[in-house]
Formats: structure tokens, C-alpha cells, sequence
């Protein structure tokens, strides 16, 4: 059966009709799945094997059979291990059926058909008694629920429900407990993600600074975690004013309450600065006495330990609602509130116990500004950035001039501000959502600039003359930069738009940035291949039907795509030089005919060729670039520096999808990269 879906098209800005396949969105939930990388994570497998050993034997030694509770099964291997650690009968659940039907499959190759049934349902579905889909309550509950807040996937409920209907009172729990830690930190880098600094621009007339709004200032944020790779982030991005502190911890063998609630702790400030960001991170005990631990805490934490690579948990970066200024000695208190999904944390001075008591709970934050709403992490950090801003001043001055008429194309773009500032006649700023219409309003009444640039409030293709005043439009400008964009080239959008209002244009028009270009390089990953790369046997059981599952959804489009990663996330070496393959030229309109390139790529270093990374580069005028992708080689290592407020494309090659093992190291990886104009999709393939 084929079913007709609709969706706006990031680079053209079309909305397009498509017939997909009934399991269009089975095949891409499986293929961007992490179910590789944590079948991958040994010291995970290890710990869960431990545990459930260990729980097995406790219940056995009491001379009790051992019934055991897997929910989330995902492969069975939870369920497997308590099976062949003598587990009596394990039902397993998982609500995600192409998944169940995978794992039915792994058990029965595993030989463990007679003691493992697989349940597809979710777990508050789930009927015990004689008819029931269980016989008993367990007596033995297994989860792996957790992401990387802990609470986010619903692991609470799940667990309340369980304890009331599934398994019985006393029960052991694999894990047995969960920890969670805070750290307080000042951090400009982390700090710049979550507010607007003030930009500062050097105009003719002196010095400007842009502000944001007071009710931005102010805003509280979203709640949302900022999940990142600690691990990445240098010990120089921050300082740290507090040591580490448990926050709070839940016991998953006694009944869990799922209802909101809040907990605190008193800290005190081991160094004077600003309180802007709580770290966090958890730890998983397996077993009641602790001595089966699975953390995930950062390197600086156990600097003497072997850190593990993980992808599907990492650790969490709470933004405070506001800065508060701490001095080295002073005692504070820190607030974690919760719901069943998601944590919030707020900071105060210590004062009088009765009066601090009446200060929580803390309501869950709400963003009132806008801006958190249309602008993203990365995309505050790319705004903050002041050697990007400048880069963008330096182009300007050398197109604008004073009797200049500047149309800006892009979402939430400071560039009408600076084109304003730098002697443009008149601006017009295009914004493609009431959001961010709002978002620019503010800004323009907080900088007294409401009447010196007008907000257009449509899309590109329906601009009209009256919209315009009748103006021709001089000099039309761009970051880019679209909310729409996942992969670097669908800020090409840029161009389309730019097409679309061509009868607009002056004949002499200047474009900014002129021109793009896609570059290319192929890279080994020091870890982010494992999140692709089959597993086929994990902990002594074979699971590649699993393997093979992800296979075929990353195969169920004709042509393997790239996928977007932040890759200064996740260390790679580039093993050939950088390579541009495709230009892209803004001073004309988007051409009829497709663009397509062919050739060949030296392999340089040694290494394992495990993808090829691809980021655009925008060529704001013929002597100023800005690269999405590629700042620098660094060292002799050829680690490659990345620009950090974007995500750029990798494609992994065959040979890590599929396990080969390459006879020999190749020389030259052969591509073949084409842009369909009229779907603004670009294909590539790619030969080791």
C-alpha cells in the first residue's frame, strides 16, 4: 500500500507531494536508530550482564524460580543474557513492532525460543493471570528505558505502572538504582548558546551596539536538556564553582512515583563568578551494593579512568534562568524540579532555613522572548560569534552604499541591523514565520529601529512591488542561514529565493554572499562509525538479523544519503586533503539543467576510510569565505577542527555499513555528486 505525504521542501521551499511506501517511516526510524552504537557499547553489555547474573542467582538462592521482566527488549539481549545466566522464563517487552518481530527472530537463532516470550505491546498494555499475556508477576525486572536526562523516555511512568500490575513487591531490579550528579560552571562558550550577547559594529559614525530586548534578557529559556559530548568540551570553555553533588537518586526495585516533585541540595562555591549552566550526568548501579557501576560522568571527573564512547546517552547542560553571581565560600542552594519527563534547575542564595523552604517548587520555564523558540543552540552560538560577525561587517562595507536598497533573505538575521548600521538607504528584511516576525519587532524597538527597516512578512515568490515601495532592490543579502535546514546545502534555499524575486532585483545588483561552494574530504572517525557499523555477535549472542534490519532501511531509498552530525562532537583525521566539488553562483538564477560532477579523490594518510564529511562554503565576496564545515587540519595527528555552530553531512561508505574488510587500503575514493535543480536534492555515490 502507498500513502501520499506532503512536506516543505528545506531547499526550494516548495511543498511537495510524495508516495511513500506504507513503511517509509518504519525504514527511516530503524535506519537512524542507535540501536548499533548500543550494541557496541561493551562496558554497557558488561555491567547489564553482570547485573542480571547476579540478580538471578540472589533469586535462585532463595530457592525461588527466576521470572524475569524485560521492557524495551529492542533485540532480546537483555532477555537473552538472563536466560543463559539460568533465568526460569522471561517475558520481554517491546511496543515498536517491526522491532518485536526482529527480536522473536534473534531468540529463536539464539536457541532461546522455549524460555523467552516476546510481548508487542507497551508495558502498560500488558495482562497478567492464567489468559493473561504473562502467567505470573516477575520477580525480576530488566529495563533499559534511560536517555541521556534519564527520565526522558518515559522511564518513570513505566516503571510506577510496572511495580503496581507486573511484577511482585520486593522484586530485583537490573538496574538497581540510578544516581544522578550536578556540577555548577561558569562557561561563556555554553552560556553564548542559551543568550544574545551585544554586537558590536564599527560604522562610519562610530561605534553601534546591538542589544537584544529586556523580555529576552529576562526569559528563562526553554526547558529543554542541551544534550552534548562533554567529553569534547576543553577544560578551558569553563570554570568550575562547585563541586560535584549527588542531586538525587531513585530505587528501581522499590515502587517509583512518577507525580512532579522537586529536590534540593546545598552547595558551596568553591571559586568567585558567574553561575550561569548546571552539568550534569547519571550513574547506574546493577546491583544493590554498587559494585557493578555504569557512569557516564565526564573525564575530569575520574581523570584516571578509561572514559567509554557512547552516543545514545552523554551528558546534559542545564541553563540556569539567570546568571547569578557567586563568591568562593558562599553557600547556595540548587533545585532540581521534575515532571515525568524532563528536569529544570534553578539557583538561590542561601538565607533563613524557614524562608527558603517556602521558595520551591520551581515552575517549569517558559520561553516568553520568542527567540528560544526560533533559534536553536548552535544557532545562538553562531550569532554570538563576533569573528563570523565581523566578517560579515568587512563584506558589507565594501557593497553598501548610501543610497543602497537592501533586501535581506534569511530567518532571524542580525544582517538588516548591520546593513542599516553600515549606510544602507533602506532595508527590507523577508521572514518566512510569525515567529520570526515577532523575534525581529523586538529587536528593532529595543535598538529605537522600528521605522529605519520594515519587516515583510511572505514568502520570497509572493513579494510584490508594494511591498518594496516601488524600490528596485540594490543589494540582497544573506547569512545564509534557514530554521528548516538539517544538511548544509538546503541553506541553498537562499538561491531559490533569490530566483523567485528576481523582478525585484535592480539590473546591476550585487549578491551577498556572491556565490557557494560544496566541499568535500574523506575522514576515519575515532568513533561515530560505531553508530552505523553491524554488530553481529554481542556479549557471545548473534544478533544479525538486527544488523541486517538496519541495512535494509538505510537501502530502502534507491541512493544512500548523508546525514547531518556536529562533528566537533566527534573527532575524526582527514586522510585527503579538503575538495570542492560543486559552485553554486548567486548572481544568476537557479539554472534549468541539473549540476553534476564527477572525479577522484587522493587518499593521503593512513587510516581507515570509514566516510566522506561535506559542508558548504559561502563566498560573501570575492576576498571574504565562511565555511560551514572545515576551519582547519590541526597537529600532526591531522585532526580536523570543525565549525562548531553547524552540522555538517557525512556519508558513511559501504565498508562500515557492511563490516568489509578492505584487502588493502585504497589509494583514491571515485564520487559522483549531482544537484537535481527543479528538487534542490543533491545524490552522490561514492567508490572505494
Amino acid at each position: 500500500m502507498k500513502t501520499f505525504c506532503g512536506r516543505a521542501n528545506p531547499t526550494t521551499g516548495a511543498i511537495e507531494w510524495f508516495e511513500e511506501d506504507e513503511d517509509y517511516d518504519y525504514h527511516q526510524e530503524i535506519a537512524r536508530s542507535r540501536y548499533a552504537d548500543m550494541l557496541h557499547d561493551k562496558d554497557r553489555n558488561m555491567k547489564y550482564y553482570q547485573g542480571i547474573r547476579a540478580a538471578v542467582s540472589r533469586v535462585r538462592e532463595r530457592g525461588e524460580k527466576a521470572i524475569v521482566l524485560d521492557i524495551g527488549t529492542g533485540t532480546g539481549l537483555l532477555s537473552m543474557m538472563a536466560a543463559s545466566a539460568g533465568a526460569d522464563f522471561c517475558y520481554a517487552i517491546e511496543v515498536f513492532k517491526p522491532m518485536a518481530n526482529a527480536a522473536v527472530k534473534i531468540v529463536e537463532k539464539n536457541g532461546f525460543g522455549d524460555k523467552i516470550k516476546v510481548i508487542n505491546k507497551h508495558s502498560t498494555e500488558v495482562t497478567v493471570g492464567p489468559d493473561g499475556d504473562m502467567h505470573c508477576r516477575a520477580n525480576i525486572l530488566v529495563t533499559e528505558l534511560f536517555d541521556t536526562e534519564l527520565i526522558g523516555e518515559g522511564a518513570l511512568p513505566t516503571y510506577e505502572h510496572a511495580h503496581k500490575y507486573l511484577v511482585q513487591e520486593g522484586c530485583e531490579a537490573v538496574p538497581h538504582r540510578a544516581t544522578v550528579y550536578v556540577q555548577l560552571v561558569e562557561s561563556k562558550r555554553m552560556w553564548s548558546w542559551n543568550k544574545l550577547f551585544p554586537v558590536h559594529v564599527e560604522a562610519e559614525d562610530g561605534e553601534k551596539v546591538i542589544v537584544s530586548p529586556s523580555e529576552m534578557e529576562n526569559c528563562p529559556g526553554v526547558s529543554s536538556v542541551c544534550d552534548i559530548q562533554l567529553n569534547q568540551v576543553p577544560s578551558s570553555d569553563f570554570t568550575v564553582l562547585s563541586d560535584v553533588v549527588t542531586m538525587f537518586s531513585v530505587d528501581f526495585s522499590k515502587p517509583v512515583k512518577s507525580a512532579s516533585t522537586y529536590y534540593r541540595v546545598q552547595l558551596e562555591a568553591v571559586k568567585s563568578g558567574k553561575a550561569q549552566v548546571v552539568l550534569s550526568w547519571w550513574d547506574i548501579d546493577m546491583d544493590p551494593s554498587g559494585r557493578i557501576k555504569c557512569t557516564m560522568a565526564p573525564y575530569w571527573v575520574n581523570p584516571t579512568a578509561a572514559v567509554q564512547w557512547r552516543d545514545h546517552w552523554m551528558q546534559c547542560v542545564y541553563f540556569l534562568p539567570t546568571e547569578e553571581p557567586v563568591l568562593q565560600g558562599e553557600k547556595l542552594y540548587l533545585t532540581a524540579s521534575r515532571d515525568e519527563y524532563s528536569l529544570w534547575y534553578k539557583l538561590q542564595k542561601a538565607r533563613g532555613e524557614e524562608e527558603t523552604k517556602a521558595d520551591v517548587p520551581v515552575e517549569c520555564p517558559v520561553c516568553r522572548c520568542q527567540a528560544h523558540l526560533l533559534w536553536n543552540r548552535s544557532r545562538f552560538g553562531e550569532l554570538n560569534d563576533q569573528n563570523r560577525t565581523r566578517q560579515y561587517v568587512r563584506s558589507l562595507r565594501k557593497v553598501l552604499k548610501t543610497d543602497s536598497v537592501c533586501l535581506c533573505i534569511s530567518d532571524g538575521s542580525l544582517l538588516p541591523v548591520l546593513a542599516h548600521y553600515l549606510g544602507a538607504k533602506q532595508v527590507f528584511t523577508v521572514e518566512n514565520s510569525a515567529v520570526s516576525c515577532s523575534v525581529m519587532e523586538k529587536f528593532l524597538k529595543a535598538n529605537n529601529l522600528e521605522d529605519k527597516i520594515k519587516i515583510l512578512e511572505a514568502r520570497p515568490e509572493s513579494l510584490t512591488s508594494a511591498h518594496l515601495e516601488d524600490k528596485k532592490v540594490s543589494v540582497l543579502v544573506g547569512e545564509p542561514f534557514f530554521t528548516t535546514s538539517l544538511l548544509p546545502w538546503h541553506n541553498l534555499y537562499f538561491w531559490y529565493a533569490r530566483t523567485a524575486v528576481s523582478s525585484h532585483l535592480a539590473s546591476n545588483v550585487t549578491v551577498l554572499p556572491q556565490s557557494a561552494s560544496l566541499h568535500m574530504m574523506i575522514v576515519e572517525f575515532q568513533d561515530l562509525w560505531r553508530i552505523r557499523s553491524p554488530c553481529g555477535i554481542c556479549e557471545g549472542f548473534d544478533v544479525q538479523t538486527m544488523d541486517e534490519m538496519i541495512k535494509n532501511s538505510l537501502n530502502f531509498r534507491e541512493s544512500k544519503e548523508a546525514e547531518p552530525h556536529p562533528l566537533w562532537e566527534y573527532p575524526c583525521k582527514s586522510l585527503s586533503d579538503p575538495q570542492e566539488v560543486l559552485t553554486f553562483d548567486f548572481r544568476e538564477t537557479v539554472p534549468e539543467q541539473c549540476q553534476s560532477t564527477e572525479g577522484s579523490v587522493n587518499i593521503i594518510r593512513k587510516g581507515r576510510s570509514h566516510g566522506a564529511v561535506l559542508w558548504m562554503e559561502y563566498h560573501l565576496t570575492a576576498d571574504t569565505s565562511i565555511s560551514t564545515g572545515l576551519m582547519k587540519i590541526s597537529n600532526e595527528k591531522e585532526h580536523c577542527e570543525w565549525n562548531p555552530h553547524c552540522k555538517q553531512a557525512v556519508y558513511f561508505f559501504s565498508s562500515v555499513i557492511e563490516s568489509e574488510a578492505l584487502s588493502d587500503l585504497p589509494s583514491t575514493v571515485t564520487y559522483a555528486i549531482s544537484l537535481d535543480t527543479k528538487t534542490g536534492e543533491i545524490a552522490m555515490d561514492f567508490k572505494l
